[in-house]
């Protein structure tokens, strides 16, 4: 359970802002996590990215939990680029009046919210940097030169793992690593689940699954090779298909795609599985990914096969929690080992020595000392106290 007494006091009166990229209710992962922990002890807005329509400008908040507002513009169709920027820096401004909003903390997930957010005054700005957005498909070119601006600009800086932090740790003074954690107590449901989904029911195994986003990042081809070599073996893909052409996913009688399922029901489908995967192609975009579902698999008591990813690696195969692939053959290999030994209780206590103490409070719980610091250390500083013009 977390302990927010302190974290009451540092953030008493202080609302926290996040400006995201992703949408609260597409995958459940580090935003709704951490987010969610600090609505325990003070107003969150999340803001996200604008939709379009066709009818006037506004915006729709949406209260999900007790302090926890989702907020979503929403513009006209039509509306040039620069006007988007001066609308959402207008309809900011109403959401500031109309919630009362004066002291308060800007967290960011996407440098682009600068554009129209740069000109706040908040007491301290935070960017989490969970992953190297300029790597990903469709990256908006000046999203480099915005990360530049809001690194010099923040006064923390969090990364989602470690590879990431080596490769930017140099660029900020208070920058500090944070992996991805788990909620051991709900994923280890799975070890004692006996009812499964219905559309997962009817597939023979052994199965072997993956849930998660499915795009560029993904290794289509090791998929299809493995599920070619072997018919017999059935993969289970679950989540969303983004920014990559269904069209082109592989079609086998074996490979089963169940579309996105909620984090509630996601020990439901790992009860059954006899391997998890973490099949990520490497490249530029999974260069410094930090995977959540690696501790989430493991904490489901689930064998792990994944491709080289460096956050994976290590610690995780390092400590031979995980198997690693390379390719599709050597897939196939560390699957036929797992389905003959089977989980093993020396592995499983492995897996629970190793996570021990890991866990999103304990995350949550670490930020939260260096943020309440550096309120402290800030604290003299007049350009940033309480009740000053929000706007520009």
């Amino acid at each position: 359970m977390i302990n927010s007494t302190s974290s009451l006091q540092a953030l008493k009166n202080i609302d926290l802002i996040c400006f995201s990229h992703l949408r609260w209710d597409f995958v459940y992962q580090r935003p709704q996590h951490l987010l969610s922990r600090f609505s325990t002890c003070t107003r969150v807005f999340y803001i996200e990215e604008p939709k379009f329509h066709d009818a006037a400008d506004t915006f729709q908040i949406t209260e999900v939990s007790k302090n926890l507002f989702i907020v979503v513009p929403y513009l006209q169709n039509g509306t040039a680029h620069d006007a988007i920027i001066s609308k959402q820096k207008e309809l900011i401004k109403d959401l500031f009046l109309m919630m009362e909003i004066q002291e308060y903390i800007t967290w960011y997930y996407t440098p682009m919210s600068l554009s129209f957010s740069g000109h706040l005054t908040p007491k301290m700005i935070i960017y989490d940097c969970m992953d190297e957005l300029s790597a990903f498909k469709f990256a908006p070119v000046e999203l480099k030169e915005k990360e530049a601006q809001l690194i010099g600009k923040a006064d923390l800086v969090f990364t989602g793992g470690y590879s990431i932090y080596e490769a930017k740790k140099t660029r900020h003074p208070n920058i500090y690593p944070f992996p991805s954690s788990i909620d051991k107590e709900h994923f280890s449901k799975a070890r004692e689940i006996q009812n499964e989904p219905e559309d997962q029911a009817h597939i023979p195994h052994p199965r072997f699954g993956f849930y998660g986003v499915i795009d560029e990042r993904f290794d289509i081809d090791m998929i299809e090779q493995a599920a070619k070599a072997k018919p017999d073996w059935h993969f289970i893909l679950i989540g969303p298909v983004v920014k990559i052409d269904p069209a082109t996913l592989p079609r086998f009688d074996n490979i089963h795609y169940l579309g996105g399922k909620s984090y509630n029901e996601l020990p439901y489908y790992l009860s059954s599985w006899e391997v998890a995967m973490i099949p990520f192609a490497l490249n530029e975009s999974t260069r410094f990914i930090s995977p959540t579902k690696t501790p989430e698999y493991l904490a489901a008591g689930i064998p792990v096969i994944s491709t080289a990813i460096k956050d994976v690696v290590s610690p995780y195969a390092e400590n031979k929690l995980v198997n690693i692939a390379a390719t599709s053959e050597e897939f196939i290999k560390h699957g036929e080992t797992i389905l003959k030994q089977g989980k093993t209780q020396k592995w499983l206590t492995q897996v629970d020595t190793f996570l021990q103490g890991n866990s999103w409070d304990r995350t949550w719980s670490e930020m939260m000392k260096h943020i309440e610091h550096s309120l402290i250390t800030t604290a003299p500083d007049s350009t940033k106290k309480t009740k000053q013009k929000i706007y520009v």
